[in-house]
């Protein structure tokens, strides 16, 4: 079970500290798109986003979109937020990560995950040893396979609530 607890649980990307992240050694940040950057009808980025990334870039972190959805679904987001990214990532492969490691100057401890899904952002992350973030999900709305997910997740809330170790909504650093 501990696979699937996040490091650190925020509402939204817009509530986690990234510089607190910064300080403690954090680099890069891989984004999912789907319900974590932006609601899956959603086919722009807005101006909230695109003002997000510039933040990160004065920061000094590189943002790198990781996406499961298709290139001409992260096509978008890659071009007018001006950041790299990996389309049908198959999280929580380690496929797509490793290339990212083999591709970018990065050491495992330097890279974050940021992400809505327990069983693709959060456990692909924890399976390479970066850092793990969940924040929740931006719409109800999802697709047929993530619907899948979270019935499969709530059983590991439900567990981990039990354990006193992850309660929906009570977010932490």
């Amino acid at each position: 079970m501990e696979q699937f607890r996040p490091d650190i649980y925020q509402k939204s990307i817009y509530d986690i500290d990234y510089e607190s992240l910064k300080r403690n050694g954090i680099k890069c940040i891989l984004f999912d798109l789907d319900n974590t950057l932006a609601p899956i009808n959603v086919a722009m980025p807005d101006k909230k986003l695109l003002d997000f990334f510039l933040y990160l870039e004065d920061l000094g972190i590189k943002a790198i979109i990781l996406s499961n959805a298709p290139k001409k679904r992260v096509a978008p987001f890659k071009e007018k937020c001006n950041v790299d990214s990996a389309f049908k990532a198959h999280k929580p492969s380690k496929k797509k990560y490793i290339k990212i490691l083999k591709t970018y100057p990065y050491k495992d401890t330097e890279i974050a995950c940021v992400g809505d899904q327990l069983l693709t952002d959060i456990y692909g992350a924890n399976k390479m040893g970066f850092t793990s973030i969940l924040v929740h999900p931006m719409s109800k709305k999802d697709r047929f396979v993530t619907k899948i997910n979270r019935m499969i997740e709530k059983i590991i809330y439900k567990r981990f609530s039990s354990r006193g170790l992850l309660q929906k909504g009570e977010y932490y650093d």
